[in-house]
């Protein structure tokens, strides 16, 4: 039995994302996709191209960590900009 959630957002080329700092409410990471496969996405940031492995939360959203994992590291999901 194939439990995997279905993918209901995924990562598209051109767009843009952001999230907020878990530490600073100010701080906002801005990311763009510049290329995806079905397991890999590419985010630039404006300085540099950061290479993740997309995961599929239980609602079906894709997201990434692309400064890493560790405990305050931000996560992108797919669709997700802040105005």
């Amino acid at each position: 039995m194939n439990t995997a959630p279905a993918v209901t957002r995924k990562f598209q080329i051109g767009e843009s994302l952001a999230t907020r700092s878990l530490c600073e409410w100010d701080c906002i990471f801005r990311f763009t996709v510049v290329s995806r496969t079905d397991k890999f996405v590419t985010l630039n940031d404006g300085d540099r191209d950061f290479r993740c492995g997309i995961k599929i939360a239980s609602d079906g959203v894709e997201y990434v960590y692309p400064h890493g994992r560790h405990s305050m590291a931000p996560t992108v999901r797919a669709g997700e900009d802040i105005a």
